[in-house]
């Protein structure tokens, strides 16, 4: 019996609850930091903390959040205020708050009905000042205001010149730089401007729909811009993954390649904010890896790496750079911060995310390199249970969104908890995934459910034929284009799932493009050149939507979707048990009514797992955790009879 060996079970709420504390970050002076922890009414919050050993006091909270809960923040660069985004239940209609340490008193700085704060800017010259892009003019188009952080000022400062989707600015703090998006062919052009005082946009660089960039920042005098490419720009070449070149603002063409590697894209690169100079990239072909760039932080990453097991992320530097935030996600062990000083090269840990994780055995994560039917490579991520022999083992198949994104190796709550509940479980990035180069993103144009489904499939054939998996006990489960991917493979691959797990995922794809959020209009034409043109191409449109394929799904499965969901609407799972229903197959589906795409409130995420675990212990044979009542008062769950969906 698996229960006698597997090790003791991890509640939800240690894996799925909110951290104990989370996300430290420096403010810019270096006196205290601030971080995320939970208000008396267990609703993440921001505190802040003086590191100096005389002055620690208690930390004091300073935003007053009581319902969703805040996510992300960083500091003002005047040290006086936090700057965090909030939305409403899930809608990403995102306001920028400021919170005042001094007083305590908390503002919405742009308190627009229906309005998305996006893309927020700070620089260490103007701490005074944000720059922040809104959709107030235009709901598909986003200006650029400055932002004045003491009285509140909101002054439009940048007109968006029409499908702009990024902005780069100078080291002045000037915008002089704005990615556009081509409607007609789906290409990304650079325009540059030589300042911000009414000179005119230029286009200086194109990058057709098969090609990839990211832009990062302009060089020091603002001659330059640095940027990885998959083309050649003059002189380089053209390469299947990115180069770090710079280019230059004048004509587009390439003055220096600083980096490259043949097997991967470049996944970060790290700058040094006071003169701008590119001082490390980090690339992730199986896990991390940190190339230095410059020597100066050469020995600050030697001793971190020799202290931090999992993968790296410095989340805050001081002003003067003496001090650092780090990040440590070990793949076995609940996150860690470190508080590294450069001078001595003294690392010392701030806390741990989840302490409680430490009472409990986790397990590793290995990464595999293998080949797909059709004689690709490609990588997979695998989390099996310990104590138990790892043959024959009921697997979940934990396929990612986007599915323009990808898996990585470290911390993953959720392979944590299917390897403690006795599940083998495999995550893969497959054709479409980001991060393999031009070639593999575009392998998956137009192949939803066909050549993208059949990768997750070969995924399952080599966990099979490895003896790990038994091949009448595989579920699929996913959320956004990962419930997609669940939901083909009930219709298409009945034969190689027990059950599946559909969270947030698209049913029809005609209706998924036609009711994406007006800020997304940028994107329109890279969508339906990847996923196919589902909107006029009636035959493909049904090949590829599962909602049409509901006789075959006789499979169980397990709907869970977001009211307020901007993306992927409710009407997506509506349609898809309402069709279920039709045809008599079983379906549950779980509505919680205040979140979005995803389940941002603790007890709403909780009460998910918890009915997850219970579904596919009844289907796929693992094990269930205790109950935990407590952790899940004030859930938002309405389990919906699919009779009763009116469409």
């Amino acid at each position: 019996d698996q229960n006698m060996v597997l090790p003791e079970v991890i509640p939800q709420s240690v894996l799925f609850g909110n951290p104990d504390k989370a996300e430290p970050k420096l403010s810019p002076d270096g006196s205290q930091y601030a971080y995320l922890a939970n208000s008396e009414k267990g609703v993440l919050n921001v505190y802040v903390q003086a590191l100096d050993a005389a002055e620690a006091a208690e930390a004091k909270q300073i935003t007053n959040d009581t319902h969703r809960g805040i996510r992300s923040f960083e500091w003002a660069k005047n040290n006086k205020c936090i700057l965090y985004l909030q939305d409403a239940d899930g809608d990403e209609n995102w306001h920028v708050h400021a919170a005042d340490l001094q007083t305590g008193v908390v503002r919405d700085m742009t308190p627009f009905q229906g309005i998305r704060a996006d893309d927020l800017y700070t620089d260490q010259k103007f701490p005074d000042e944000a720059i922040v892009g809104l959709n107030i003019r235009d709901r598909a188009a986003f200006d650029l205001y400055r932002l004045d952080l003491t009285t509140g000022a909101l002054v439009l400062y940048t007109t968006n010149p029409g499908s702009v989707s990024q902005w780069v600015c100078d080291a002045d703090f000037k915008i002089r730089g704005a990615i556009a998006n081509d409607q007609s062919d789906g290409s990304k052009i650079l325009k540059v401007r030589d300042s911000d005082k009414g000179d005119e946009w230029r286009d200086i660089a194109k990058w057709p729909n098969d090609e990839t960039a990211a832009f990062y920042r302009f060089t020091p005098d603002g001659s330059g811009i640095y940027i990885a490419t998959s083309m050649a720009h003059s002189k380089g070449e053209a390469k299947d993954t990115t180069r770090l070149v710079i280019l230059s603002t004048v004509d587009g063409s390439e003055i220096e390649e600083l980096f490259f590697d043949p097997r991967c894209d470049i996944d970060q690169v790290i700058f040094n904010d006071v003169d701008h100079i590119v001082e490390a990239v980090v690339v992730d072909f199986e896990k991390q890896q940190w190339i230095v760039q410059n020597d100066r932080i050469k020995a600050d990453i030697e001793s971190l790496q020799a202290v931090c097991t999992g993968t790296l992320r410095i989340t805050s530097r001081t002003t003067d750079d003496s001090c650092w935030i780090v990040a440590d996600m070990r793949d076995d062990g609940s996150p860690r911060y470190f508080h590294y000083t450069r001078a001595d090269k003294k690392c010392k840990l701030l806390f741990l995310a989840r302490p409680e994780l430490e009472k409990y055995t986790l397990v590793k994560m290995t990464s595999h390199v293998i080949d797909t039917s059709d004689g690709e490579k490609m990588v997979v991520l695998r989390t099996l249970p310990t104590g138990v022999e790892a043959v024959k083992l009921p697997m979940v198949l934990l396929v990612h969104g986007g599915p323009w994104a990808r898996d990585h190796w470290g911390w993953n709550a959720q392979a944590q908890w299917l390897s403690n509940r006795g599940y083998a479980c495999v995550m893969v990035n497959f054709r479409a995934s980001t991060g393999y180069g031009k070639r593999w993103l575009h392998l998956g144009d137009g192949q939803w459910g066909a050549t993208m489904q059949q990768d997750l499939t070969d995924a399952v054939a080599w966990a099979v034929k490895d003896g790990i998996a038994d091949p009448t006990r595989v579920a699929i489960m996913g959320g956004s284009y990962g419930g997609y991917a669940t939901l083909a493979g009930l219709a298409y691959t009945p034969e190689i799932y027990c059950c599946g797990v559909d969270i947030v995922g698209p049913a029809h794809l005609r209706t998924l493009l036609q009711s994406i959020p007006p800020y997304w209009a940028p994107m329109k034409k890279m969508l339906t050149l990847r996923v196919g043109d589902v909107e006029n191409d009636d035959a493909l449109n049904r090949k590829c939507s599962p909602f049409y394929h509901a006789q075959k799904m006789v499979k169980p499965l397990l709907i869970a979707q977001g009211a307020n969901d901007p993306r992927v609407k409710k009407a997506e799972s509506d349609q898809m048990v309402s069709a279920m229903h039709k045809v008599g197959t079983a379906v549950e589906y779980i509505l919680y009514t205040d979140e979005g795409h995803g389940f941002a409130r603790p007890q709403n995420r909780v009460d998910f797992y918890l009915k997850t675990e219970k579904f596919l212990e009844k289907y796929c044979g693992g094990r269930c955790g205790p109950e935990e009542p407590e952790q899940i008062k004030g859930n938002s769950a309405q389990v919906i009879d699919p009779a009763s969906i009116i469409l």
